[in-house]
């Protein structure tokens, strides 16, 4: 195997990574992306669809084109992340239904390790730097304890919950999945995929590739800029991430899901102990 087939294998690989993450309620592909050193790249390689790519693009300069935005990358990133999706959904929904614990308790160590990875990566501390970090721990505490909103069905909703959804993934620590629900739209995101409900499809869509553009270019200008605090931030949202990912949980309320079944809507940790007991 060559250099370049074996890059692009382990690119790959880093997608399915990233796709069994995603499919994770409170776990984040965006983690699994910045522990495997390809965070920065994706973000760039997604700023850089831009109106100068549009310009290559229209102007048939596909090779151009190409370069721009970095397509290799994405394709073959984007194809490990599809590919995990298909093939390993229904594995990680069975572990989670018949292995919660075990499952959980794996992801949990994960996030432990990539928060102290990632801070290993801030080079120098200073006062913003450790805000930064309790910020971003207080923010995705706060995500993780809301409580799901009653919300409009409208298309304009539908394409601000794509928009925030979206940002949320590319974020480590923060499940895109779990923001929709929050929002009140993983039940009738679900249901349109289901019953192909294109037009809510595709306004979901267009507010995923507007957050996705717009929040990459945000998260790219401030690691360039800001990169200690930036980094900061990211560790604090693994960290405050941690809440939701615990793996002794008892419902305290309940919801009806998209095939009829009761499921937990939110819940509590306990300790090991008093979940046994």
């Amino acid at each position: 195997m060559n250099n370049n087939a074996k890059k692009y294998f382990l690119l790959f690989l880093k997608g399915m990574g990233m796709g069994g993450a995603d499919v994770v309620p409170g776990v984040s592909g965006g983690t699994i992306a910045f522990i495997t050193g390809i965070y920065e790249e994706l973000l760039s390689s997604i700023s850089k669809v831009d109106m100068d790519a549009v310009k290559l693009l229209i102007g048939f300069r596909i090779k151009e084109f190409w370069e721009h935005i970095n397509g290799t990358f994405l394709v073959v990133l984007l194809s490990g992340i599809l590919f995990s999706v298909l093939s390993l959904a229904k594995l990680i929904t069975y572990l989670l239904e018949h292995h919660p614990i075990p499952i959980w308790s794996f992801f949990f160590g994960l996030i432990i390790i990539s928060a102290v990875l990632v801070a290993k990566e801030i080079k120098k501390w200073n006062w913003v730097v450790v805000l930064a970090a309790i910020a971003g721990t207080a923010i995705a505490y706060f995500v993780t304890i809301a409580t799901p909103a009653h919300t409009p069905n409208d298309l304009w909703f539908v394409f601000i919950s794509g928009s925030i959804a979206i940002c949320a993934m590319i974020l480590p620590g923060i499940s895109g999945a779990f923001i929709l629900l929050l929002l009140g739209k993983y039940t009738y995101i679900f249901t349109a995929l289901t019953e192909l409900n294109f037009v809510v499809i595709i306004v979901f869509g267009v507010g995923c590739a507007f957050g996705l553009l717009s929040f990459s270019r945000v998260i790219s200008w401030l690691l360039k800029n800001y990169y200690n605090t930036a980094v900061a931030l990211l560790a604090g949202f693994m960290i405050g991430s941690l809440n939701k990912i615990w793996p002794w949980k008892i419902p305290t309320t309940y919801r009806i899901n998209s095939e009829g079944i009761q499921v937990p809507l939110t819940e509590m940790n306990v300790t090991p102990k008093a979940f046994w007991t």
